[in-house]
C-alpha cells in the first residue's frame, strides 16, 4: 500500500487536542506543538513529515487556537493535497484548506479577476504543447517530439523563474543549463508562444500564479483581504519550491512570520523545473529566531535500506550534502539489499519478473511492490515481462483512478442505488454494504475472481476490485453506513484525488515515486549513461542523479533489489557498468564506507540466470568502437545521431514515401498495444530505416533502437513494409520465417 492511500482503513477521530498528540515521538510533538514564529522542519526520508504538519495543525484547531479557516497548507501535487486534506478530516479538522500553489493561487484569482481587471479570466490551458509546437512553426522551426517536449519544459522553467523571452538566452548561461537547440530559437518561440495566448485570450498554469503575484502587488486592498483570510501557513516539500512560488508565498505572508515549512534538502530532484532547495538551506538566514527541528527516526525503512541510504549521501557533496540528515531506522533488521547483474535488459526484466512473481507466491500483495527506472522510456520491457509472467501491473502516472469509465460508471451506478434504495432490483438479496456494492458492480461485469491475462479486461477488474475493497473497510470503520455514504465518501476522495489501492504492480519513474513507499522496491537499469543521466555534466546535476537514486532507495520498506545489465540487447557487446553511484556500496566495487546494521555482512552480488535457467559465466568487459557517421566518418556523441548513424547535417538518403509508411504502421501498432507510439519504434529510428532500408533481418538488427526483442516482434512487418509489401500478409510471413532462419544462424 502506497503512502497515498494508507488512509484506506477509517480511524475513529480522536476525542480531545491532547489525544491528537498520542502516538508521536518527541521530535513530532515538537513540531506538533510549535504553534507559534517561523517553524523549519527538517524531514529525513520516512520520518513521519506528513504526520507531524497534519498533527501540528489539527492539534492547533483542536486546541482553539487555530481557527480552521485561516489557515493555508501548500504542497506541490493534487495527490498530496488530497491525502493531506483525507488526514485532516480523521483528525477533527475539517474546514483546512489544503492545496497545491496552483490550485490555491487559482482560486484567488478566479474570486479577484472581475474586481482587479474587470470581465472573466482568461480560459486556462489544459496543455501548453499544441501551442508551443504552433509557436514554432511560426518562426519557421521544427520541432520532433522530443525537442517538443524539452522546448515546453524550457517555457515553464523561464515563467518559474520569472525570466522573459528575451533574457533567456542570458539566463540559461548564468544558470548552467544545456538548453535542448540554440537559445536564440528557445527564446523566439517562447516570445510567439506568449503572443499567441494574448491574441487568444488564454494562460497556462505558470500565468496563475504570474498573475496572482501581480494582482497581489498592484493591489493592497486584495493583498490586505487575502491576508485577513489566511493568517497561518504550512508549506510541505519546501525544497522544490521554485522563486515564483516563494515570491507568491511573501506575498501571501506580508510582514508576518506565521509560517511552518517541512522539506529535506536531500532529496531535490525536481530543479530541471526551477526548484531550488536554497529557500530552505537558508529559512534561519531570513527568520534567524525559527524554531528548527530535525525528524532522522526512519519509520519506514529497515535499518539494512536505511544504511544504505546514509551510505550513498554519505559520498554526496555541495550545499545539499552539508545539510544531510543522517536517519535512524526504528523498525527490526531483514534482508540485506541485494545487487543483480544481468548479462542484458531483457534478462534484467524476465530476471525481475520472476523474483516478484516469486515474492507474490510467497504473500506480499501485488500492490505492496515496485518496478522504478530513470525514464519513462525503460517500461516497456517490464510491462512485457510482467505480462509474460502473468502477473498485474499499472503504470505511475497513467490515467487517474476517478477519471477511469469504469470508475466513472460505477459511480453513476452507485449513486443511483443509494437514490432508489430499496426499490432497486440490483439490491435485491443483498445484505449490508458490501454485498450492496458487489451486487451493484455485478451488473457492470464484476465477478469474484480476476479474469486471466492481463490488459483492458484485467485494468477494468481490477478498478472494480479497489472500489469493493474500499466499501469493506468503509463498513469495518462504519458498521452503520449506508450506500448513500459510501457514495458521498468517494466524492470527498474524487475531489481529493485519494484513490484507493488498486492490487497490481506499480511501474513508476523515479519522479513519479517520488512520496510513495512499497514492501518491496526493484531499481533497475542502474547503468552509467542512464542513473547518473548521459546529459548530467556539472557537478551539480550529476549530484541531483545521486539525490534521483537516494529517493528511490527510500521507497522501500523491507526489500531492495539494485539492478543493471551488461548490454542492452542478448548476444550485444557487454559495454556497459554499474552506475558509478554504487561504488563503494555493492561488494567488489572497491573500499567501502557501507557497512550493514549490526555489523552484518553486506547483500552478496547475485547474477541473473540467463534464459533456461542458466547461469552465464562472468562477462569479459569488450572493447567497443566509438560510433562513426556512415556518410563523413566523424565520430557521434549524440544520442539521436548515434540512432541515424550520420550527423544531422550530412546528406540524408531517407525515403520519404518508406518513412510516411513506417509511421502509419507504428501509429496502428500502438493502437493494438495500447502503448505510446515511440516505445514501438521513435522517429529516429523509423529515420534510419527508412535511409538504410534493410533487406534482412541481419540489416535490421544493426540500426540502433531495434534489439533483439523488437526484431522478433516487429522484424518481419518492417521488412515487408521496406520490401514495399503490406505488412502481415503471405509476403511477409515467408518474410517472418526467413527473418526467424537468420537469427538462429
Amino acid at each position: 500500500m502506497t503512502a497515498a492511500t494508507d488512509a484506506t482503513y477509517f480511524p475513529q477521530v480522536p476525542a480531545t487536542a491532547d489525544a491528537v498528540l498520542d502516538g508521536l515521538d518527541p521530535e513530532q510533538r515538537e513540531v506538533a506543538t510549535a504553534l507559534h514564529g517561523p517553524v523549519c522542519v527538517l524531514a529525513g526520508a520516512g520520518t513521519g513529515k506528513t504526520r507531524a504538519i497534519t498533527h501540528r495543525i489539527a492539534y492547533g484547531v483542536r486546541a482553539g487556537i487555530l481557527p480552521p479557516a485561516s489557515v493555508l497548507a501548500v504542497t506541490f501535487t493534487a495527490r498530496a493535497a488530497g491525502e493531506m486534506r483525507g488526514r485532516l478530516r480523521q483528525l477533527g479538522a475539517a474546514g483546512v484548506q489544503a492545496r497545491t500553489f496552483h490550485s490555491a493561487a487559482l482560486r484567488q484569482l478566479q474570486f479577484f479577476w472581475p474586481r482587479a481587471v474587470g470581465g472573466e479570466l482568461p480560459r486556462l490551458l489544459d496543455r501548453k504543447g499544441p501551442l508551443v509546437a504552433e509557436a514554432a512553426a511560426r518562426c519557421r522551426l521544427k520541432l520532433d517530439r522530443n525537442e517538443l517536449r524539452d522546448v515546453t519544459g524550457e517555457v515553464e522553467w523561464s515563467k518559474v523563474t520569472q525570466t522573459v523571452p528575451a533574457d533567456y538566452p542570458a539566463a540559461v548561461v548564468k544558470a548552467g543549463r544545456e538548453a535542448p537547440r540554440d537559445p536564440a530559437e528557445i527564446g523566439q518561440i517562447y516570445a510567439t508562444y506568449e503572443q499567441l495566448k494574448r491574441d487568444r485570450g488564454t494562460i497556462d498554469f505558470e500565468d496563475v500564479l504570474l498573475l496572482t503575484v501581480g494582482v497581489l502587488q498592484d493591489r493592497h486592498d486584495i493583498a490586505e483581504q487575502v491576508r485577513a483570510q489566511y493568517q497561518h501557513f504550512v508549506v510541505d516539500e519546501y525544497q522544490d519550491v521554485s522563486p515564483l512560488q516563494q515570491r507568491l508565498l511573501d506575498l501571501w505572508l506580508g510582514e508576518r512570520d506565521t509560517l511552518c515549512v517541512v522539506g529535506d534538502a536531500s532529496q531535490t530532484i525536481y530543479s530541471f523545473t526551477g526548484a531550488t532547495p536554497d529557500h530552505l538551506l537558508d529559512f534561519r538566514v531570513r527568520h534567524p529566531h525559527a524554531t528548527v527541528v530535525k525528524l532522522v527516526r526512519d519509520y519506514r525503512s529497515t535499518p539494512q535500506v536505511v544504511h544504505l541510504a546514509n551510505g550513498l549521501l554519505s559520498r554526496a557533496r555541495g550545499r545539499a550534502a552539508e545539510h544531510r540528515l543522517e536517519l535512524v531506522s526504528q523498525r527490526e533488521p531483514d534482508v540485506e539489499p541485494a545487487f543483480t547483474e544481468y548479462a542484458d535488459e531483457p534478462a534484467e526484466a524476465e530476471g525481475t519478473a520472476r523474483r516478484i512473481r516469486d515474492l507474490i507466491a510467497a504473500g506480499v500483495p501485488a500492490s505492496e511492490i515496485a518496478v522504478l527506472f530513470r525514464i519513462n522510456a525503460q517500461s516497456e520491457v517490464y510491462e512485457q515481462a510482467l505480462a509474460d509472467a502473468g502477473v498485474p501491473y499499472q503504470l505511475r502516472g497513467a490515467e487517474r483512478f476517478f477519471e477511469r469509465p469504469e470508475v466513472r460508471e460505477a459511480g453513476v451506478k452507485l449513486r443511483g442505488a443509494a437514490r432508489f434504495g430499496g426499490n432497486d432490483t440490483l439490491l435485491d438479496g443483498a445484505a449490508g454494504l458490501p454485498s450492496e456494492v458487489r451486487a451493484v458492480l455485478s451488473d457492470m461485469g464484476w465477478t469474484d475472481q480476476p479474469p486471466a491475462g492481463s490488459g483492458a479486461a484485467r485494468d477494468r477488474w481490477e478498478s472494480l476490485a479497489a472500489l469493493v475493497r474500499l466499501a469493506e473497510d468503509f463498513a469495518r470503520a462504519r458498521p452503520t453506513a449506508t450506500l448513500a455514504d459510501l457514495v458521498a465518501e468517494l466524492d470527498e476522495r474524487a475531489g481529493a484525488q485519494h484513490a484507493p489501492t488498486v492490487e497490481g504492480v506499480t511501474l513508476a519513474s523515479l519522479h513519479a515515486a517520488k512520496g510513495l513507499e512499497w514492501d518491496a522496491v526493484f531499481l533497475v537499469g542502474l547503468t552509467e549513461g542512464m542513473l547518473p543521466i548521459h546529459h548530467a555534466r556539472t557537478d551539480e546535476q550529476v549530484e541531483e542523479e545521486r539525490r534521483l537514486l537516494y529517493v528511490g532507495i527510500t521507497r522501500a520498506r523491507r526489500r531492495l533489489t539494485l539492478s543493471w545489465s551488461l548490454a542492452r540487447s542478448p548476444g550485444g557487446r557487454h559495454s556497459r557498468s554499474a552506475s558509478r553511484f554504487l561504488d563503494g556500496l555493492r561488494p567488489g566495487s572497491g573500499r567501502s564506507r557501507y557497512r550493514a546494521a549490526g555489523g552484518q555482512a553486506t547483500g552478496g552480488v547475485e547474477r541473473g540466470r540467463a534464459t533456461g535457467g542458466q547461469a552465464p559465466d562472468r562477462p569479459r568487459r569488450a572493447h567497443r568502437s566509438p560510433a562513426r557517421c556512415r556518410v563523413c566518418n566523424r565520430t557521434l556523441t549524440d544520442p539521436g545521431e548515434m540512432k541515424l548513424m550520420r550527423c544531422e547535417d550530412c546528406p540524408s538518403e531517407l525515403d520519404e514515401g518508406l518513412y510516411e509508411r513506417l509511421r502509419d504502421w507504428r501509429c496502428a501498432q500502438a493502437a493494438v498495444t495500447r502503448q505510446p507510439a515511440y516505445c514501438v519504434f521513435t522517429d529516429k529510428t523509423l529515420m534510419a530505416i527508412a535511409e538504410t532500408v534493410p533487406a534482412s533481418a541481419e540489416e535490421l538488427a544493426v540500426i540502433p533502437g531495434v534489439g533483439r526483442r523488437k526484431l522478433d516482434r516487429f522484424g518481419a512487418d518492417v521488412l515487408a513494409i521496406c520490401a514495399g509489401e503490406e505488412p502481415g500478409g503471405d509476403a511477409t510471413g515467408g518474410r517472418a520465417g526467413g527473418a526467424e532462419n537468420s537469427l538462429e544462424k
